[in-house]
């Protein structure tokens, strides 16, 4: 069976997120070669500018806080309440790292497991008219793009599922129907799309 993720996947492995147990016992799955994991390269590369971005802005919001503290402090009545406060700002930052070190680790592993979806031309010309006919965001349109043009390609006979959490986008009648013509099912959720990968397989 093909189970076809996006970023969405990386991110609950990366971040440890509600659903990320699910998303492990999908990998394992793979790894057992029991299903075939799909992922677009576009979904490899994302997460690292989702994360990058929450780096930076904690580091915003840490410089921000130290200068109030600073101001704070000069107060000698706050002056030992401080530390409780400063332990926490630091945290911002070293949850952030934790977070982009743990990214790396689960790419890896992802890359190891997953057959990649390359990113080329027909791929990004056909996100540009999945952006107008579909709505899509630029990134939604490569990832929607990148699974159909996948699915082209497979057998018509194989089993697929595209599991991924953005509900609002990808849950559209349209998508559904059109996604099902490869008989692929829509699952928007980690955990029920599991459930549906498990019961498939047997």
């Amino acid at each position: 069976m093909n189970v076809y993720v996006e970023s969405n996947f990386v991110l609950e492995l990366a971040l440890l997120q509600e659903q990320s147990a699910s998303c492990e016992e999908l990998l394992s799955l793979g790894e057992s070669g029991r299903v075939t994991l799909v992922i677009p390269a576009y979904s490899l590369a994302e997460p690292y500018e989702t994360l990058i971005r929450r780096r930076n802005q904690r580091r915003r919001i840490k410089h921000a806080l130290d200068d109030e503290l600073k101001q704070i402090a000069r107060n000698a009545s706050y002056a030992d309440r401080i530390d409780r406060f400063e332990e926490l700002t630091a945290l911002l930052i070293s949850s952030a790292d934790e977070g982009v070190r743990h990214l790396q680790n689960v790419l890896t592993k992802v890359v190891g497991v997953a057959e990649v979806i390359p990113l080329d031309g027909p791929v990004l010309e056909a996100s540009i008219g999945y952006q107008q006919s579909h709505d899509f965001s630029p990134q939604d349109a490569i990832v929607y793009a990148s699974v159909v043009s996948d699915l082209r390609g497979r057998s018509p006979d194989d089993r697929k599922c595209f599991l991924n959490r953005n509900s609002k986008d990808f849950d559209d009648q349209v998508v559904v129907d059109e996604l099902q013509t490869h008989r692929c099912k829509l699952l928007p959720r980690f955990d029920s799309g599991l459930s549906f990968v498990v019961n498939e397989i047997g």
